[in-house]
């Protein structure tokens, strides 16, 4: 209960930890988990379960051992000793289940990462908060590589298990002919890039034009939102994870941070007219990576604390000057005790647009827009590069901006997880 787990006993010299850290983690590619899911039997189904569990200890024990090679000042910022505690909780628990033979036993092991994966809804604003406060005692590309190693290892910690969540739902169902379905677990083997364009889209074109706090004098308030036109190879389909692409092309229109692109900055650009410019969507499907470029008319890098595009990544205050800014570690702080907390999906988003629109009395707790916290672009490309692919940004200062996000589409690269 109120026991911590960040007593220097276990920062420094637990055994249990040292032998976990000092494995390697058996990293997967998306066609490995398509194939094995896809003849999912009982027998199978209980392998899974002991993969998973024998390798989230794995992960989680590298990053234990990371935080703990920070300097002493990083560690104890607030946020990231509130990861510390939470992950060494999390090893202690996952080191000790047990190993599971029955399908029962797998029902029980499901619920237990449920449980896991909710209590940890507030580690992605943690350790922005706590890095974001460190960023002075950190050079850049440490503090940049760090949080990069830390939230992959999220990354494919919840894929693991809500991929074995989900087969084990199909299991129950019995649902034996999986490769017929649209999904594998959490893979969409068949997943439709415009289908996909297009219901991002439509959600941003349906939220208030003030939910960015960005509400000005003389602005025209009634306006539509861009209009998204799609071109292309537009029956593009591919195997891919469909959280994890819907992510990035939501946050890529909508734009999260201070680059001023797509729908938050066309309107800011084109406050006083009647009809916004479109922003345009083009897919291209080459022989090995699915591209999709999205170009705007926002007038691209507009603000003297950005030099170069790629610092919209960066969670050091050196390259983004924005990550001290007093009203972004107000929403983090908000963000991170939050019950709630952030899973870095659309419809977590979209749910947030829809209670703050609907506030019922001073007991409704209200999210924060993610716009604020300044975390959608640095989690986009990672969700990018997660699987081998790439996100890059080129501002046209002026005029707009164009995004180039590439996937691999075979499915063949390894997760890129780094010890």
């Amino acid at each position: 209960g109120g026991q911590s787990y960040s007593s220097t006993l276990h920062f420094y010299h637990n055994r249990q930890l040292e032998l976990y850290a000092s494995k390697e983690a058996q990293r997967l590619t998306l066609r490995q988990l398509v194939f094995f899911g896809r003849s999912m039997n009982d027998e199978r189904l209980i392998k899974s379960a002991n993969y998973v569990r024998t390798e989230l200890p794995v992960r989680i024990a590298h990053r234990l051992r990371d935080m703990q090679t920070l300097p002493y000042v990083v560690v104890n910022q607030e946020g990231v000793k509130n990861v510390y505690d939470a992950y060494w909780s999390a090893f202690e628990k996952m080191r000790r289940y047990p190993q599971i033979h029955t399908l029962s036993e797998n029902d029980a092991y499901c619920v237990f990462l449920r449980d896991l994966l909710d209590e940890h809804k507030a580690v992605i604003p943690n350790l922005s908060l706590g890095l974001s406060l460190a960023s002075p005692y950190l050079a850049p590309d440490r503090l940049d590589s760090f949080m990069r190693r830390m939230l992959v290892s999220r990354i494919s910690r919840r894929v693991l298990a809500e991929h074995h969540i989900a087969l084990s739902k199909a299991t129950a169902r019995r649902q034996k002919k999986l490769a017929t379905d649209d999904h594998v677990g959490l893979i969409y083997t068949e997943l439709g890039v415009k289908d996909s364009i297009k219901k991002c889209a439509s959600f941003l074109q349906k939220r208030p034009h003030d939910v960015d706090g960005d509400t000005f004098e003389g602005a025209t308030h009634d306006v539509a939102w861009s209009e998204v036109i799609i071109d292309g190879h537009v029956n593009t389909r591919f195997a891919y994870i469909k959280e994890h692409l819907e992510y990035v092309i939501f946050e890529l229109l909508k734009n999260a941070s201070l680059l001023r692109c797509s729908f938050r900055a066309t309107r800011l650009k084109h406050s006083h007219v009647l009809k916004l410019p479109p922003i345009r969507a083009t897919v291209v499907a080459g022989a090995n990576d699915v591209c999709i470029r999205i170009s705007d008319q926002g007038g691209g890098i507009l603000t003297p604390e950005i030099r170069s595009p790629s610092d919209l990544f960066s969670f050091s205050h050196v390259r983004n000057a924005t990550r001290m800014a007093d009203t972004r570690l107000g929403a983090l702080r908000t963000v991170s005790s939050s019950k709630r907390g952030m899973t870095a999906t659309v419809e977590e988003q979209v749910e947030t647009w829809l209670r703050n629109s609907d506030v019922d009395g001073p007991d409704q707790e209200v999210g924060v827009p993610h716009p604020r916290i300044g975390i959608g672009l640095p989690m986009s490309n990672i969700f990018a590069t997660y699987f081998g692919g790439s996100l890059q940004l080129v501002s046209l200062d002026g005029y707009g901006t164009d995004v180039y996000l590439r996937l691999p589409k075979l499915g063949t690269i390894l997760e890129g997880i780094e010890v």
